[in-house]
């Protein structure tokens, strides 16, 4: 089958750093599915991944986690889906990813594809949703009924990229909160605009005062999706007494904590690969967040994210995404498509 891999972890700008290469088909067996992979998206979790390093790898390593697909074998213990399904899912770090013709993936972090949705429209969202929802309704424990959030408001650093983009839906449409977006553009101020947020303050000026002058000088939750040192200081200023920040970036240096002390703040990480890589007891609470996200897409209340569509699934357009990435100025999300 065709596929794109590394055996080199290099600068995109070298042809190794992502190659076209054939693997053998693999086999499904348990609770995994055997997927025909339609379309995928990318995630700076691939670029972090592909980083140049001093490691060369025994065999090929395939990136991807993002995909939408059609399931044409199923393991011997799967109960969830059958062959025919049209399924998407954002996959597990620790096997092989979904730039590859086929892929094998458990039943339990696999949703039904949205109807309402293209195959381009649906690999969009699985990684950066199933990241947003985690973040907001389990680390963060906002509600989903919006009568209990009255009043409450959000702060998402980094709105407009492709996690900001569905927190942003899924604050102000599902949970009902006045959320605040960081942009720092013209287009990336529209995009949040469009999406939900009720404001918009630039991450590229001092926050604070800028959540003064809409008065909201504290919000009752954050979610930071870029630069964790950068803004920690900020967040610690702006966070209501007992409010509560998640963030989705790792540090460079330890954070302070003793700054979120006075107001018995809490602070969480979030990584959706946390239940996949432990295989936690509720590690089938992601298949049951894209059914729930599915509907939520058919049924109007949230759109898709995909900003970028490259054809077809290959070494040379991976590697002009993942340059557009690591240049810091994607908004939304880029998926490629067809073999």
């Amino acid at each position: 089958m065709k596929a794109v891999g590394l055996l080199k972890y290099l600068p995109i700008t070298d042809a190794e750093s992502l190659m076209d290469i054939e693997l053998p088909m693999p086999q499904a067996s348990k609770r995994d599915l055997l997927v025909k992979v339609q379309a995928v998206a990318v995630n700076p979790v691939d670029t972090k991944v592909r980083k140049p390093k001093d490691l060369i790898e025994a065999n090929y390593k395939v990136l991807g986690w993002d995909a939408v697909g059609v399931v044409v074998a199923v393991g011997e213990q799967c109960e969830l889906f059958k062959v025919g399904d049209a399924v998407y899912y954002a996959g597990d770090i620790t096997r092989q990813g979904s730039n590859s013709e086929y892929q094998l993936i458990d039943e339990r972090i696999v949703g039904l594809k949205p109807k309402t949705l293209t195959i381009e429209q649906a690999a969009a969202l699985p990684l950066t949703t199933i990241t947003a929802w985690e973040a907001l309704f389990d680390r963060l424990q906002i509600s989903v009924k919006p009568a209990e959030n009255v009043g409450k408001s959000i702060l998402i650093i980094g709105g407009a990229g492709g996690v900001g983009s569905i927190a942003v839906q899924l604050a102000a449409k599902v949970a009902g909160l006045t959320v605040v977006a960081t942009a720092s553009r013209p287009e990336t101020t529209e995009w949040v605009k469009g999406l939900g947020a009720t404001y918009v303050v630039n991450h590229r000026q001092d926050i604070v005062p800028q959540l003064q002058e809409i008065n909201l000088p504290n919000v009752d939750y954050i979610l930071c999706n870029n630069d964790t040192d950068a803004y920690f200081k900020t967040m610690a200023t702006v966070i209501k007494p007992q409010g509560k920040i998640c963030s989705i970036v790792e540090t460079n240096a330890p954070v302070d904590l003793g700054l979120l002390k006075n107001k018995s703040a809490t602070f969480v990480w979030e990584l959706m690969y946390t239940r996949s890589m432990y295989q936690t007891h509720d590690m089938i609470a992601q298949h049951e967040i894209l059914d729930k996200v599915t509907a939520l897409i058919d049924n109007g209340t949230l759109k898709t994210t995909v900003n970028q569509v490259m054809r077809p699934i290959n070494a040379a357009n991976l590697r002009a995404a993942h340059a557009q990435l690591e240049s810091g100025t994607t908004i939304g999300k880029i998926v490629l498509s067809s073999w």
